[in-house]
């Protein structure tokens, strides 16, 4: 069976999609990443798809899964290298893709992930001073 190599980069996981998705290895490839993301407490999944040309609703749907389960394990989803016929048909197709945070290539998705993470980490620092302060 075939698999999707997920590398892990620090805080972050990495997907880079070379093939073609049939239902199958897109369905595996939901399940292995939203596992790893638990078992690594990985805070950020970057998704390339620079080399995907076609993409019907069920991969659409499957990348917004993806991006919803890793949110709710604290982790945000970016995906990279989107081809301008790929953006057409998920806007055709009707799927927005909520909650998936896009960049041009992994250079500036690996710069957005870590924006997005320093920004929920300083909002932490300030809430814990805030019961600091309220407890005292």
């Amino acid at each position: 069976m075939d698999k999707i190599p997920i590398l892990r980069l620090g805080n972050f996981l990495l997907v880079t999609i070379q093939v073609d998705l049939y239902d199958r290895l897109a369905l595996n490839l939901e399940a292995d990443l939203v596992q790893m993301v638990n078992k690594t407490n990985a805070r950020g999944v970057l998704i390339d798809i620079s080399a995907v040309t076609i993409v019907d609703s069920f991969m659409g749907r499957i990348i917004g899964n993806i991006a919803s389960m890793s949110k709710i394990l604290d982790a945000e989803t970016v995906v990279v290298g989107m081809q301008p016929a790929v953006a057409i048909t998920l806007i055709e197709l009707g799927l927005p893709l909520k909650g998936v945070h896009t960049a041009l290539d992994m250079e500036r998705g690996m710069s957005l992930l870590k924006s997005m993470i320093d920004i929920d980490e300083e909002d932490i620092d300030q809430e814990s001073t805030d019961d600091d302060i309220i407890t005292q």
